[in-house]
């Protein structure tokens, strides 16, 4: 547990200096260019590298020191910042760039989730699992909460190229504490070892494994739908609150956000969460998909801050559960390989999200409930007319079909007993 403890806080301080990194850009490209699609590209770029290389990283992470991983992780993605605050310093920024930026990273971060993910298997009892994504949700979600304070603060005093270069320093010290320590190695079957032999029955492993138990491809498929609804949700967080209010109060809404997940973190590190995970992962996100719902009806910053609140409380506990079964069924000498397909296919809805979600508020939604729009008369009587409301409206239909996608995940048989029908690992 010290071992998990010490490479839990190195990531923690590199996740504050990402986060405040993050929300600084995010606000820089949308006030500079004033279009939801060109901010939602960030999202795109920064999701869709990692996503397509994550097979071929699952399998480098079975046959490598997982350590290695996370320090190339680590390093990788450190170096792309620190160009970032070159080309600040230089007055050369352009918003491309920072999509070159975000591209590699992702690239990089693709070997660190399932060797992080992989190596918290070995270290932490199996009983204290469902603790351990506690603790590391914490560390998220304590960057959500202090990230945007910090950098709504310091892009004051030091401007944008001081906050990245304080962001460089937290990859470095993420480094230093990845070097003081080794890494347990899983044990290694002679059918996985013979295995190794072909890369590519390694690179497909992953998916034959989680496809012949149809309750993990049920969780994998629930997830990889809500994920889409929830991208769609995430990039529009930004524009829709600018909306309605400044930048100071974005950065309040999501440090309100953020101390919500840091509860509902702790909560989990020291609940373990309910003994049926399967429920607890169906059950809180429908209750997230009613807070979506809740922010579309009544878009108004107290609603805002309130449900944002609640649905971040929540968030943990989801992530705990799914995490904890993920790592309960699966062996781990094979959970890099696993976890590397799991994360490409649960995640590969978002890119497509990033890529409808400015388009569909820009071109679609928010015409229709313009001042003038098309469904002002009717629709816009409850939600409201003009900047902004188009997007609320979205939040609608996206709340709407997370609550049906939970119902069907409920009525999905292997989906709804897979923790008693297939054995732990």
């Amino acid at each position: 547990m010290q071992v998990f403890i010490l490479i839990w806080f190195g990531q923690f301080i590199s996740l504050i200096g990402s986060g405040m990194t993050r929300f600084a850009l995010g606000v820089w490209v949308y006030q500079s260019t004033g279009a939801v699609t060109q901010f939602a590209m960030i999202s795109l770029f920064a999701m869709l590298p990692g996503i397509l290389i994550s097979p071929l990283a699952g399998v480098l992470v079975d046959r490598w020191d997982r350590r290695y991983c996370m320090l190339l992780a680590d390093a990788g993605a450190g170096l792309s910042t620190l160009a970032i605050a070159l080309l600040l310093f230089t007055n050369h920024l352009q918003v491309w760039h920072i999509y070159l930026a975000v591209a590699v990273s992702s690239s990089f971060i693709a070997f660190q989730w399932p060797a992080y993910a992989a190596t918290t298997s070995l270290l932490v009892p199996k009983q204290h699992l469902g603790r351990a994504s506690g603790i590391v949700n914490m560390a998220e979600a304590a960057s959500q909460l202090f990230s945007p304070i910090l950098a709504g603060a310091l892009i004051v005093t030091i401007q944008l190229q001081g906050v990245i270069l304080i962001d460089c320093a937290t990859f470095i010290f993420a480094l230093f504490t990845l070097l003081l320590i080794g890494f347990p190695k899983p044990k290694i079957s002679v059918e996985n070892q013979q295995q190794k032999a072909k890369l590519w029955d390694e690179i497909t492993y992953g998916w034959t494994y989680i496809t012949a138990q149809a309750g993990l491809l049920g969780l994998l498929i629930f997830f990889a739908v809500s994920n889409f609804f929830l991208g769609v949700v995430t990039v529009l967080v930004t524009p829709l609150v600018l909306a309605f209010a400044s930048a100071a109060v974005l950065g309040t809404v999501l440090s309100i956000g953020g101390s919500g997940m840091l509860l509902g973190s702790l909560l989990m590190s020291l609940w373990g969460g309910p003994k049926n995970r399967i429920l607890g992962v169906l059950g809180y996100t429908f209750l997230g998909g009613l807070c979506i719902l809740i922010a579309g009806l009544q878009p108004v910053i107290p609603v805002f801050l309130a449900t944002s609140f609640i649905y971040f409380f929540l968030v943990p506990i989801i992530d705990g559960c799914d995490q904890a079964i993920w790592q309960h069924k699966i062996t781990p000498a094979v959970q890099g390989r696993v976890f590397a397909v799991r994360r490409m296919l649960a995640w590969a809805s978002l890119p497509l999200a990033y890529l409808v979600a400015g388009p569909l508020a820009d071109r679609v939604f928010e015409p229709l409930l313009a001042i003038e729009g098309p469904l002002a008369g009717s629709i816009g009587r409850i939600i409201g007319v003009g900047r902004g409301h188009g997007i609320a409206l979205l939040f609608v239909v996206m709340g709407i079909l997370t609550m049906l996608a939970t119902a069907g995940g409920y009525l999905y048989v292997p989906l709804r007993l897979l923790e008693k029908q297939l054995p732990d690992a």
